[in-house]
């Protein structure tokens, strides 16, 4: 049986990897971005991560131009018309949000399964934006999409048990196992990433220690593959200072509010890696 073709709106960071990583399963995929530009940069990515796949031994990873030939791109709302599946990845933004929902669903096909990559956001909500809230469920890919091998699934309120079954066989096709997770504002996996990542960036402005130094001990001592400010480097300080903003209001809690370094550090456009300059080395 060939593939189902999926729709990933979003073509930045986690787009780009959504999409990389299905069509390096298989999959034909139509990424729409309303920028060219931005999604001529996420093929150019697309290319890079088809290669380092390669270079790591990935038994998905084929030849790089096969995978790309499996991806158009497109800034045409219009192409949602004969979606299987959307997977939705763009910024973490109430308006932003509602406006790309309501547009999908009016031109979506009924029977189409909304997928979003929220980081914080609550899926019922995001659902409530929609007439077919049975077929919204929350998948949070993390980054490299193509390297980690599992996945938080959020069913909202009137998510129906047929969407979460098949969202769950969509997943084991690209490897990865999906973990059922009660709906609540940062899920499990942000409501401990993002409180940690803010508190490493106290620690940074009392001068406690330095970034390399508490990624270090996270890694040395607690035995993570990476320390909370290389990981934000890598997510994007852009992305967690939106992340936390969205859990201080959800979640009604000081403990995530952005500090004041990261706060500044995105406003001057050191976004991570993804600018060449975080918190790290070259930005991780």
């Amino acid at each position: 049986m060939p593939a189902d073709r999926v729709h990933v709106i979003g073509a930045g960071v986690m787009g780009t990897g959504i999409a990389h990583d299905l069509a390096q399963n298989g999959h034909p995929v139509v990424l729409i971005d309303q920028n060219e530009a931005i999604l001529s940069a996420s093929r150019e990515r697309i290319h890079e991560l088809c290669r380092m796949e390669r270079f790591l031994a990935n038994p998905n990873a084929g030849d790089p131009e096969e995978t790309l030939g499996r991806i158009g791109t497109t800034t045409e709302a219009a192409a949602l018309g004969d979606a299987v599946w959307l997977i939705e990845a763009v910024t973490e933004d109430w308006g932003v949000k509602q406006d790309v929902y309501r547009e999908a669903d009016r031109r979506c096909p009924p029977e189409c399964i909304f997928i979003s990559n929220t980081s914080a956001m609550p899926i019922t909500q995001l659902a409530a934006f929609t007439g077919r809230p049975d077929r919204v469920v929350g998948v949070h890919f993390m980054n490299p999409v193509a390297r980690i091998h599992a996945v938080e699934v959020i069913p909202g309120e009137q998510t129906s048990a047929e969407t979460v079954t098949r969202t769950l066989a969509l997943l084991a096709g690209l490897g990865k196992a999906g973990i059922p997770i009660k709906d609540s504002p940062g899920f499990v996996s942000n409501r401990l990433l993002m409180g940690m990542i803010n508190e490493a960036v106290r620690l940074v402005e009392e001068g406690v220690a330095g970034p390399q130094t508490i990624d270090r001990v996270c890694r040395e001592c607690f035995g993570h593959k990476m320390g909370p400010l290389e990981t934000a480097d890598l997510i994007g300080l852009d992305t967690i200072a939106q992340t936390l903003a969205v859990l201080e209001t959800q979640v009604s809690a000081e403990r995530y509010k952005p500090c004041a370094p990261l706060s500044e550090r995105v406003a001057e456009g050191r976004l991570g890696r993804k600018s060449g300059e975080g918190f790290c080395p070259c930005g991780g």
